[in-house]
C-alpha cells in the first residue's frame, strides 16, 4: 500500500499527512504515553545538569517509576536505605520520604511521573553522596578544615547504580573502613544506653582510693554501667574500682593515676548524648577521609596529641605529640598530603607572621634581642643588626627574614619531616623536651612536634636501608643540613577526632579542644540529623 503511495511525488501537505498516518499505524497508546512520560522527564530534569545528562544517555527512559521488576526493586532499596539514614547519623528529615511517597501514589499524568521519578533520582543523588563523602562541606564549618573531600561524580553514581544490585550499591557507598564499621556499632550502642536511661546517677564529687559512701556507690554504678566494672556490691573505693577508674582514664587520654580528680569527673559525668554526638561527628569526619590512605600512612589525630605509622591497618610505631594552641592562626590544621622527605640538622625559617608579629616588636625594643636567629636579606645574606633601623619599619613594610642556623637548640630541633603544603605545616623535633609529659599538649604555632623523632626517622628509613638508625646519625653528625629523601613517600593525614576506636576494647574519647566538634554537631543538627534512643 505504501509503495503504491509512493509512486507519485506528492505536495507537502500530502507528504505530512503520509507521515500522520505513518505514526498512527505504529503508535498504541502504550508507546504514546511512554513519550509523554520521556518528554515529562525531560522537562523535570532540564535544571540539574547532571541528572539531565544521565537521563539523556538513557533515552529518557525512568528507572524508578515503570511498572517492571527492576524499577520496583530500585524503588524499594532506596526507600529502605532512607528509612534507615538515621543508623548512619544522617538527616532523615531531609530527603521527603513521606513526600516522595505520596508523590509516587497520586501520580496520574505523565507529567505527574516525570517529576517523581526526577524527584527519586535527585533524592538518591544526595542520600549518596551524604552517605559516601558527608553531609557538610568542612572548610564552611571551620576554616582550620582545609581537608579536601574526595568527591565522586553525580553522573558516575546514576550510571552505575542502574548497572547494579539496588541494594548491594547502596550498602556499599558507605566508607567500607574498619573504623567506620566500628564507630558505626559504636554508635548502636549508644542510643541503646540512651534508651535504658544513660549510665545512671552522675558521681556528685571528687573521689580518692580509700573513700566509702554513697559518691562511692554511684561511682561504682557508672562504671559498671559503662563497662569497666563487674559486678560488686563495695561501697569502698577499693583497687578494684581504682583499676577500672585507670581503665576509664586511658581511653579518655587523661593521666591513669587511678585517682577521680575534677578532670576525670568531668569526663565521667558525660551523658551518653554528649557522647553520641561525639560518635556521629566522627562518622562524618570518616565520610570526609574516604579515600586509599596508602597501606603505609602517617596518622596524626590532633586530639590525641600522638602521631603514628600506619602499616596495613596495624599501628607500628606511635610517639606523643605537642599540637598548635589554641588561639589565633596558631591552630593546627587538618589535611592529608604526602611526606616525601627529612631534613636533617634543619635550619628554621621563621614564618613570615611569627617574624612581624612577636621578633620585629621585640627587635624595635632592642636590636639586639632573639640573638640566636639571622637577619637575612632577600638575597639570602646575613645582615648586621647595626646597619638596620628596625624602628622605622612596620609589619607590612619589614624587608628582612629571621633564621636560626642548625643547632641543639634550634626551634625545630635536629630533624624535621617534609610533606610540602601551602600551610607550612611539618613535623619537627623540638628542644622543648618538658611539654611531652603534660596531659593536654596544644602549645606550637600550628606545626606537630614529636616526642620521639630519632626513632619515628628510624621507622621511616627502615623500608629503604638496613641500618636506618646508623645512617641517621651518620648524617647527624656532620652538623650539615641534609635533605634526606624518602624513596617511598607516605601519606599523612592530619585529623582531629574526639570519638576514635581500636580494634580491641572501649571506644575512645578525646576533648573538643580546638571546639570543632562542636561547630560540627550544630551544623550537622542544622541539616536535620537528629539523635536517636533505642528501646531494648
Amino acid at each position: 500500500m505504501l509503495s503504491g503511495i509512493m509512486t507519485k511525488t506528492p505536495s507537502f501537505k500530502g507528504l505530512f499527512a503520509l507521515l500522520m498516518m505513518v505514526l498512527l499505524a505504529v503508535s498504541t497508546p502504550a508507546s504514546a504515553q511512554m513519550t509523554a512520560i520521556r518528554q515529562a522527564i525531560a522537562e523535570a530534569s532540564s535544571s540539574d545538569e547532571d541528572i539531565a545528562a544521565f537521563y539523556r544517555e538513557n533515552d529518557f527512559n525512568p528507572i524508578w517509576t515503570a511498572r517492571g521488576g527492576k524499577d520496583k526493586r530500585r524503588r524499594e532499596a532506596l526507600f529502605e536505605a532512607l528509612e534507615d539514614s538515621g543508623a548512619h547519623g544522617l538527616p532523615t528529615s531531609s530527603y521527603q520520604i513521606d513526600t516522595l511517597r505520596a508523590q509516587l501514589g497520586s501520580a496520574k499524568t505523565a507529567r505527574d511521573v516525570g517529576q517523581v521519578e526526577v524527584a527519586l533520582s535527585r533524592t538518591f543523588l544526595k542520600y549518596a553522596r551524604d552517605l559516601q563523602t558527608g553531609v557538610l562541606v568542612p572548610a564552611r564549618v571551620d576554616s582550620g578544615i582545609v581537608r579536601e573531600v574526595p568527591y565522586r561524580s553525580r553522573l558516575s553514581y546514576l550510571t552505575n547504580f542502574v548497572k547494579s544490585s539496588p541494594r548491594g550499591f547502596l550498602r556499599a557507598i558507605a566508607p567500607q573502613t574498619q573504623e567506620y564499621n566500628r564507630l558505626f556499632a559504636a554508635k548502636a550502642d549508644l542510643e541503646r544506653t540512651l534508651g535504658r536511661g544513660d549510665w545512671g546517677a552522675l558521681v556528685p564529687g571528687t573521689l580518692k582510693p580509700g573513700a566509702s559512701g554513697n559518691s562511692v556507690v554511684a561511682l561504682r554504678n557508672r562504671l559498671q554501667a559503662m563497662g569497666y566494672l563487674g559486678r560488686s556490691a563495695t561501697a569502698t573505693y577499693d583497687a578494684e574500682i581504682q583499676q577500672a577508674v585507670q581503665a576509664f582514664q586511658l581511653d579518655n587520654g587523661l593521666t591513669a593515676d587511678g585517682v577521680l580528680g575534677e578532670g576525670t569527673l568531668k569526663e565521667i559525668n558525660t551523658s551518653a548524648q554528649a557522647r553520641l554526638q561525639s560518635v556521629i561527628v566522627a562518622m562524618e569526619r570518616e565520610r570526609w577521609l574516604n579515600k586509599e590512605r596508602g597501606a603505609r600512612h602517617v596518622l596524626v589525630n590532633l586530639t590525641d596529641f600522638t602521631a603514628k605509622i600506619i602499616d596495613n591497618d596495624k599501628v607500628t610505631f606511635e610517639t606523643r605529640s605537642v599540637i598548635g594552641a589554641n588561639s589565633g592562626d596558631r591552630r593546627s590544621l587538618e589535611f592529608s598530603d604526602v611526606m616525601e622527605h627529612m631534613v636533617v640538622n634543619p635550619t628554621w625559617n621563621v614564618p613570615r607572621s611569627i617574624t612581624v608579629k612577636e621578633y620585629l616588636p621585640m627587635l624595635q625594643k632592642n636590636p639586639n634581642a632573639v640573638r640566636h636567629l639571622n637577619v637575612v636579606d632577600s638575597k639570602g645574606r646575613v645582615v648586621s643588626r647595626a646597619a638596620v633601623d628596625f624602628a622605622s619599619y612596620n609589619a607590612r613594610t619589614f624587608p628582612f627574614a629571621l633564621k636560626e642556623p642548625p643547632s641543639q637548640g634550634n626551634a625545630l630541633g635536629l630533624v624535621k619531616f617534609m610533606f610540602p603544603n601551602p600551610y607550612n605545616i611539618y613535623l619537627h623535633d623540638t628542644p622543648a623536651k618538658n611539654l611531652f609529659g603534660r596531659e593536654v599538649r596544644a602549645y606550637s604555632h600550628g606545626c606537630i612536634r614529636l616526642h620521639q623523632p630519632f626513632d619515628f626517622a628510624y621507622a621511616l628509613l627502615a623500608r629503604q636501608t638496613k641500618d636506618p638508625e646508623g645512617y641517621f646519625k651518620s648524617v647527624l653528625a656532620t652538623g650539615r643540613e641534609t635533605v634526606v629523601a624518602l624513596e617511598q613517600p607516605v601519606p599523612v593525614h592530619l585529623i582531629y577526632r574526639t570519638a576514635f576506636t581500636s580494634a580491641k576494647g572501649h571506644i575512645q574519647f578525646r576533648r573538643d579542644i580546638y571546639g570543632r566538634d562542636a561547630k560540627i554537631w550544630d551544623a550537622l543538627a542544622r541539616e536535620g540529623v537528629a539523635l536517636r534512643a533505642i528501646q531494648g
